[in-house]
Formats: structure tokens, sequence, C-alpha cells
């Protein structure tokens, strides 16, 4: 951790702060205007924060800091390694000499496997058995949180059954000075490992790791198959192997050069404990719910220990360039493994990881689209995305204008927009069932002769197109705002936001509209509540992807004549009890307090960090609904 400091200060990508900063609330507030900053802002160190250990924050919220922290110039190369790795192992072997030219190759990917050597590291340099979580500067993310949360944990679990190791990144919630809740959902590998251990009647030991290498801490965020150790992948990206040792209290291996060890363990038998809620990386609440108790047994740590934390939030945040890293990394073995086709990944930063994927493939024959749409729905992490469309492979998807005007041209409503139901993140808080709704596929290739339909739909020049937005405004009074500023740039989108106050009042209007002069040559109609900005298209597309249940809140509207086109118009408002027969509590969104704001408004230029930059908060206070993290 200390390398990798000092390799980001060298670049220019680091912050110190010497003036004594709050955990609770300052330092996230600080964090949050600087992770939004272009390019994601630099990397903050808070050297006086009333403990003996410094906070990291935002370290790996640049494309540059990512870079260092996994030293490579370009994520590609990683992928490309794989690739390489992989054919070079897989190719046939016709002679003798052959096979020996692999023993170099063999000898380096055993020396990325994990080691457990004697004696102790120097993550337990300094040993606390009786352990008080006080003394470690745990954050305070959000004034609606419940509490502090460690936010940035390797937490080590291992099968009872097998030993084999899993990292995951899950949360903590401190409650007493040696309890924690500990916030793994029910399809992450600790969990699994938790009802094993169950069965057994044993006590489940656990580790949570803190800093070191930072290829460590990525590692446990990656979306690994099952029962591949994270700290193999860490080894490869680091090009050494992990060192491990025992813990102190607990029959389970730590990294020797972590910062800091909490070791303790979660009783299968024991009542739960009501966790939360928390703002998380959805940019809305994660609401309180029972988790089990994390007990600690041991807390140890280097002499000269770092602290790390990230925050997390309304997008882009830290972890929408841990997320790039990720998609860029895992595109090869995606297409090693599964789906050679595919020849590009995007994970929009508004999409939250699991709302919204984009994926180029090679098409070489119909249905094509859909067969990659089922293959990445069954893989892995995968299966919790909400919405995903796939192009042609010459349509550059980091480009989201070309994607749109692409998906304008390409897409009829009518048939290439298909559903599914599925597993869906324990976050996502639009579904009507808990973890459990439907997903979107929308075919934006090119189609086949098979593919089109009988009668071709007219494909109408959207630039032409002139919404009359004052008559629309005059005749539904519910409209507040239209932005059809998209259709200049071939974009068949228009985002309305709407006062909504009936059952199935977003339905009924769009089925209105699109019999409208202009309206009824547009594709696609988002609608959203006022007062959400639909001239902001990233907050936008935030919001509404955050709220809809494809299968609940998408009508496919069929043309009246044949050759007209189809729309598809979606229900990005909050589903609401009265209205919408929810039964789900519906979560605020995530803001900063005013206190906390003026607050830091009044120290900036104590912290020495430069230019004064204002709240993100601000820009969505009008949103707020609740003065808690449920909206009534």
């Amino acid at each position: 951790m200390q390398n990798f400091i000092n390799k980001i200060e060298q670049a220019g990508e680091l912050v110190r702060i010497k003036t004594k900063v709050n955990t609770e609330l300052e330092i996230a507030e600080i964090a949050d205007r600087m992770a939004k900053q272009e390019g994601g802002g630099k990397a903050l160190l808070f050297e006086n924060n009333g403990t003996d250990f410094p906070v990291l924050i935002n370290s790996l919220g640049s494309e540059k800091r990512m870079q260092i922290a996994l030293e490579v110039n370009d994520f590609n190369e990683i992928g490309e390694e794989i690739e390489n790795l992989f054919k070079s192992m897989t190719s046939p072997k016709k002679t003798f000499f052959d096979k020996l030219k692999m023993l170099p190759e063999l000898a380096s990917i055993s020396s990325y496997m994990p080691k457990t050597i004697s004696g102790k590291g120097k993550s337990q340099e300094v040993i606390h058995k009786d352990p008080d979580l006080s003394i470690l500067p745990v954050l305070k993310t959000w004034s609606r949180d419940g509490g502090k949360f460690i936010t940035l944990p390797q937490v080590i679990t291992k099968d009872p059954n097998t030993g084999i190791r899993n990292v995951g990144m899950y949360r903590l919630q401190i409650f007493e000075k040696a309890l924690t809740g500990m916030h793994w959902h029910k399809h992450k590998v600790g969990a699994r490992h938790l009802s094993e251990y169950k069965k057994l009647g044993k006590l489940m030991p656990i580790a949570v790791a803190l800093g070191g290498h930072p290829a460590l801490t990525y590692s446990a965020t990656a979306p690994l198959p099952d029962n591949i150790d994270e700290y193999m992948l860490a080894g490869f990206l680091r090009k050494e192997k992990v060192k491990m040792v025992k813990a102190i209290t607990q029959d389970i291996e730590v990294p020797a050069e972590a910062d800091i060890i909490i070791e303790g363990y979660v009783d299968p038998q024991e009542e739960l404990i009501w966790e939360g809620p928390f703002g998380d990386h959805t940019g809305f609440f994660s609401l309180a719910d029972w988790y089990p108790k994390f007990h600690v047994t041991c807390i140890s740590h280097k002499k000269n220990a770092i602290f790390p934390a990230t925050v997390v939030g309304i997008p882009p945040m830290e972890d929408a360039w841990i997320a790039r890293a990720t998609e860029r990394i895992f595109l090869s073995p995606i297409k090693i493994t599964m789906l050679p086709e595919m020849m590009d990944m995007n994970i929009p930063d508004a999409g939250v990881a699991h709302n919204l994927t984009i994926v180029s493939i090679e098409k070489t024959f119909s249905g094509h689209a859909q067969k990659v749409m089922n293959s990445l729905w069954g893989a892995g992490q995968m299966m919790f995305n909400k919405m995903l469309t796939v192009f042609n492979d010459d349509v550059k998807i980091s480009d989201y204008l070309q994607a749109a005007k692409v998906l304008s041209e390409n897409v009829e409503p009518e048939f290439d927009i298909h559903f599914m139901r599925g597993p869906l993140d324990v976050l996502d808080h639009s579904s009507t069932k808990f973890a459990y709704g439907s997903k979107m596929g929308i075919d934006a290739t090119k189609k086949y002769d098979e593919e089109i339909p009988t009668v071709k739909k007219l494909n109408v020049n959207v630039k032409n197109i002139e919404i009359d937005i004052i008559y629309l405004k005059n005749k539904y009074p519910e409209i507040k705002e239209i932005n059809d500023e998209l259709l200049k740039d071939g974009i068949s989108f228009l985002f309305i936001s709407i006062e909504k106050n009936k059952q199935q009042h977003v339905k009924q209007l769009s089925e209105q509209l699109v019999n409208e002069e202009g309206v009824k040559k547009v594709k696609f109609l988002i609608f959203l509540d006022y007062p959400v900005n639909v001239f902001d298209i990233e907050q936008a597309t935030w919001i509404f992807a955050n709220n809809i249940e494809p299968m609940r809140d998408c009508y496919i509207l069929k043309p009246k004549k044949e050759n007209d086109m189809s729309h598809l118009a979606i229900d990005g408002t909050r589903k609401r009890a009265d209205i919408d027969n929810f039964k789900r509590d519906w979560p605020d969104i995530v803001t900063s307090d005013e206190a906390t704001i003026k607050l830091v408004d009044e120290r900036w230029n104590e912290y020495g960090i430069g230019e004064f930059i204002s709240s993100p908060s601000i820009k969505y206070k009008h949103l707020i609904l609740s003065k808690t993290a449920v909206v009534e």
C-alpha cells in the first residue's frame, strides 16, 4: 500500500490532507466532491483523523490510478495475456520439444498461486487480542446511514468441506467494539460457505484484510467463477504470489502484507442482526435487513498501517473505475470460455454495474443476438443484469450517441425486444419480488432476412420530426417537461417527466401520445417523475434504469396500421403503494445533509485540496423525498 501511495503521488494523483478531519460524514463529503470530477479527481490521504491510521480514499478512482494499481499501461493487456496463455496451453503439441516449450509457462502459472509461509507477516506486527474496532478510522458516509461501515474489505472465508478459499467484498457495519454485521447477499459465495458451516454445526472462521497491494483489493471485487481463489488472480496481476500466514486466533490464512487484519467468526446458529440502511453504489439506499453477526476476536496491523476506504453513491464514483477495469480484463475470458463471437463489452456508469450492459458481436446467423443474451444471463454475476443491448461489431459501443443512433435505426420494438425472468441483484429496489424479476434484451444488430417481419415497418428520419411541446403540455397537464433534443442527432428517444396521479397512468398516457403528430414517429418514450431533470440524460438514465422491472414497466405499443412503426414506452417513475400497488419499501436517493455540506464549504481552504468544488448533492436536493432512507 505504501509503495502504491508513493507511485500515485509521483504521478500527481494524490493529495495529502494534514488538517484534522472527522471520520463521520466530513471525509465522505470531501471524497464525493473529488470523485465526481472529470476523470475521477485525485486520491485523498487524510493523515489527521483522530486515530493512528491515515485514511486513503478514492485510491482506485481514475483510469491512471487503476493502471498503476494493476501495473499495466492498458487494461486490455491483461485480457490479451490471459487469451495468449490460454491459446498456448490448449494448442496441439505435436513434438516433445513443443511440450518442453510449455514448461516456462507452467512455471509462471504456478508462481501466481498463493503460498502460506511460516511465522508472522507484516500484517501481524502489532496484535490486539482484546480487539476494539474504535481504534480504526471507520467512516460514516451519509447522514441517513445506519452507522459506520468498513467499505473496502477483503472478506476471506473457506469452504469447510473442500478448504477452497473465497475473497469477497462485503461491507461491515460497526455495532460494538468487537461486533459488526456481515452484509453478504444470498447469491454470494460467503453466504454459501455459511450454510455449509450451519449443516456441520460449526462456527465459521473469517478474516477481513484491509489494504496491502491494491491488486488484493481489486481481486475481492472481481467476478471470478466459484472455486477460483481471488488471491490467485491478485498474484497473476502483480506477477508475484500472494504470501499468506496463519491467523492469530482463527483457523484461516491471511495476507502477510495487508495493512490491517480483523479476525473473527460467525455463529450460524445465532440470531441475525438488523443492519443498515446504507447509501449504496446504486445511488439509492440499500434498506435495513437481517444479516449475520461477525464477532471480532483479534485485530492486527502493520506498524505504519493505512486504512483504505471508499464512498459509494450516485454515479460516477470510485467503483465506476473498478468496473471499467473489470469490463476490459474479463472480456477475453468470456470470449475464450463461452462467447468467441463477442467483440466488446461496455458497462455504462449510469447503469451502476448491473442495470445496463452493452455488447457487440460478430454476427453470423439469425437469432445470434438472442443466443448471446441467454448465454450472458446464465453466466456468473451477469445473471443480475437487467437490460442488455446487443450490437454488431462495427458499432463503437463506448460512443453512446452513436450506439443510440444505431439502436434507433435497427430496433423495431415489436420484434426486437425480448423479456425473460430470473434472479436480480439484492440491491434492485424496483422488482415486485425481492431479488427476483425480469430482464430486457434489445437486439440492435442489423437483421438478416429471416429476422425481418413479413410486413416491413417504415423507418422514419427522426431529424425531421417536430414535437409541439406546448400543445402536448396543454393537452396533457400531467406532462411537465419533454426532452426532444436527441431527435436532432437521429436518436428516436423522448424523455418525458410527469406528475403521476392514477393507476396505469404511464401506460394510458403513452397509448395516447403515440397517436399524436410527431410523437407517433418516435420509437422510444421514457417517462420519469417530475422534477427529475429530463435534459440531463446521465441523470435520467441512472434513475429510470434503477426504477424499472422490465416486464412490468415496459409497454410495447403495436401500430394500428401494418407498416407503421411500433413503440416502447418505459415507466421509469417511482412505484408507489397507492397507485402502483407496490408492496416493498422504496429507498430514497443518496445525498449529503445540509449541515455537512455547509461544514465542508466553510473548511474547504483548510484542506489544501485546491480550487473549491461544490457538493454534488446540491444537484440532487430537489429529488430527496424523505428524511430517512425510506420513502413513505
